[in-house]
């Protein structure tokens, strides 16, 4: 069973008020050619950046990405039809459309058992896979943190922290994490502190509610200390759990 979802379907910012009147007129024809005939989509899709730019309408949407929304909510198709047409606009995208279809999983109809729910889950853990920030960061939208497995949730946490995503962008990673992701985060900060390295400051809210993964990780970074005195002293400060390592001798 999929797991519970946890937050509302996140919608897109309504693109026409930074478009031109030429590229809402576009938009709009768009979504009627499509909405007659499904196959359109596939060269109106890609020319969605040309037509309607770039720009940013909040700090996850841009107006392609918000248009190509549009674009996909017009196709008037379920099941079967719309995983198959979905997957060859993913497969054949470059990362920008890319994006667009991941941040618009949630947007798209599926019931449980529907083929476009086993896609969908398909294109995020392709997605998960690889090594652009920009994708995997569109990956962990609200469709993920709904419908991904909580093993490959706390994976994919852990992914971020590694590509230096931050954690504000994963949606829901505070409403997901657990003993064990934070088990997890524990093990890599240790790490870190090891190598002498600064340890991602977004990890510590995850660690530190878990008291006694908190309180051991103290305990290995005290004894890196002799070795490694200011990364451990970063990380107990972090930790709420400093002491002058001079006086621990």
């Amino acid at each position: 069973m999929p797991p519970t979802p946890l937050l509302p379907p996140a919608t897109p910012p309504d693109p026409r008020p930074l478009l031109s009147p030429t590229a809402r007129i576009w938009l709009d024809a768009s979504a009627a050619r499509i909405a007659d005939r499904p196959t359109a989509i596939r060269a109106l899709f890609p020319a969605a950046r040309r037509c309607c730019g770039q720009a940013s309408l909040d700090e996850h949407w841009t107006t392609d990405e918000a248009v190509r929304a549009a674009l996909l909510t017009a196709l008037p198709l379920r099941g079967q039809a719309l995983a198959d047409e979905v997957a060859g606009l993913y497969r054949h995208g470059d990362p920008a459309e890319q994006r667009a279809i991941l941040r618009s999983l949630q947007l798209l109809p599926a019931a449980d058992q529907d083929p476009f729910r086993a896609l969908a889950l398909t294109l995020v853990r392709e997605a998960l896979r690889g090594n652009d920030t920009s994708v995997v960061e569109a990956a962990l939208g609200p469709y993920t943190a709904a419908h991904l497995p909580v093993g490959e949730f706390r994976q994919a946490v852990l992914k971020c922290v590694f590509l230096d995503i931050p954690l504000s962008r994963v949606t829901g990673v505070d409403l997901r994490a657990d003993e064990e992701l934070a088990r997890m985060l524990a093990d890599f900060a240790h790490e870190r502190i090891a190598a002498g390295r600064d340890v991602p400051q977004d990890i510590w809210p995850l660690v530190r509610p878990h008291h006694d993964i908190a309180d051991t990780l103290a305990v290995r970074a005290r004894t890196l200390a002799p070795t490694r005195p200011e990364a451990a002293t970063r990380a107990l400060t972090a930790l709420g759990a400093v002491v002058p390592l001079e006086e621990e001798s």
